[in-house]
């Protein structure tokens, strides 16, 4: 049993001690020591190219997070970075009214999504979400909600409930993924005033294992809306540009009234939407209020559409799901060589290495020491969030990640 020595992360510690008395918690949410392996994984990034890391005292890492999934091409895609630069030298980017390239986007989106006939652009995916919640109540005319998967940070969907007044989340109600009979019996009871279930189409819950949608499960939930007549909203600011161009909603054939969009859709600039029905949407025109001073910037706009172009143009979605899958398929093989307790789950663009629960509790520590050595051998993936494959991964890249799981799922064998 040999155990990788661990890393010099001496600056990132550094850095987080100065961060902890100007930051509360000393960098924000997710991405806090607490959240990866504290001690072991780097605290703050120097730069990254490509589908590779280098943190602030040096070390290199092969990057499986992409930023949380933002990033689909790569770190620095350079036509993607220079179509940006123009547009601010030589066009501008935020200005008090707008520019032509909503409209062009918009165009684009309708082409692309099921789901999309008319579309709102905002920031973050918590915009989009809480956006599209917004939509919901203004179009029915009705208040409570249906939820399922993680919406984002604001005070009607975050598990974390310090400062949020019980008023503000009190009519949204939880159901699991796959478990359409617990949402048969949430809307037998609640349907006739439900305004809205979100969902997301492919199960990605935090810290859990991936599920992709029991036979029946999303047709189920439509259903169940169109019986109600609650909006149908699809969070796909995951899956969206990723599982295919047109989100899980093309690769499942269930098409929601509205979805939200984001994350890959411009390879890291921020940009969200909330894309839909016109009939639904249109209560957006003259019953509601969305706004900010940068939700019309052109920057995420040009990065976006040059982004699509790059996924339609060289094919880069198939790309993924080929070398994806052949990953997969040799994770698995060391998983089922190792017998330790690890699953795999997932699909091919994002998979997450999971141990199985038992009343021990030794999966913890498992976990623990596979992730500790994965971060010290130079390969960023955690514990508690699935990981991406990104256009910019090699072969090499991938051969030397399953290596380095063969020797971890070794270590562990031999420790335990």
């Amino acid at each position: 049993m040999k155990e990788t020595p661990k890393l010099n992360i001496t600056k990132s510690l550094e850095l987080f001690k100065e961060a902890s008395t100007l930051i509360p918690g000393g960098v924000l949410g997710a991405r806090k020591p607490g959240d990866f392996i504290a001690g072991e994984y780097p605290i703050f990034l120097e730069s990254g190219k490509g589908a590779h890391l280098i943190d602030v005292d040096g070390n290199e890492f092969i990057d499986f997070l992409c930023g949380y999934g933002p990033i689909i091409l790569g770190y620095r895609e350079e036509e993607v970075d220079e179509a940006v630069y123009k547009q601010i030298k030589e066009k501008g980017f935020c200005f008090t009214l707008t520019q032509k390239y909503q409209n062009k986007l918009a165009k684009k989106l309708s082409q692309i999504i099921p789901s999309s006939e008319m579309s709102i652009f905002l920031k973050t995916g918590s915009d989009a979400t809480t956006a599209s919640i917004r939509i919901a109540r203004a179009h029915t005319n009705k208040l409570k909600v249906m939820r399922c998967g993680y919406h984002g940070w604001h005070d009607w969907c975050i598990e974390m409930k310090g400062g949020i007044p019980k008023k503000f989340f009190e009519d949204v109600f939880e159901f699991q993924y796959n478990r359409l009979d617990q949402l048969e019996e949430l809307m037998k009871t609640h349907g006739s005033d439900t305004a809205a279930i979100i969902m997301t189409p492919f199960g990605h819950p935090n810290h859990q294992e991936m599920q992709t949608p029991a036979p029946g499960f999303l047709e189920g939930a439509r259903d169940l809306a169109d019986k109600y007549g609650a909006v149908l909203i699809y969070d796909e600011i995951r899956t969206c540009f990723r599982l295919r161009m047109g989100g899980a909603q093309e690769l499942y054939n269930v098409t929601p009234d509205l979805t939200a969009l984001g994350k890959a859709m411009a390879n890291g600039y921020p940009i969200s939407v909330v894309t839909g029905k016109k009939d639904v949407m249109m209560a957006a025109e003259s019953k509601l209020f969305i706004s900010s001073t940068f939700f019309p910037n052109s920057e995420a706009f040009i990065a976006a559409l040059k982004t699509i172009e790059i996924l339609e143009r060289d094919n880069v979605l198939a790309k993924i799901w080929e070398m994806g899958e052949r990953f997969m398929g040799k994770i698995q093989t060391l998983i089922d060589k190792h017998d330790v307790g690890a699953e795999l789950t997932g699909v091919a663009p994002m998979f997450y290495i999971t141990f199985k629960k038992e009343e021990t509790g030794s999966y913890k520590a498992k976990r623990k020491d596979f992730y500790t050595q994965l971060i010290r051998k130079g390969f960023f993936l955690t514990p508690f969030h699935h990981a991406y494959i990104c256009y910019r991964h090699t072969e090499e890249d991938l051969e030397k990640t399953l290596n380095a799981i063969d020797e971890s799922l070794s270590f562990i064998r031999d420790k335990y």
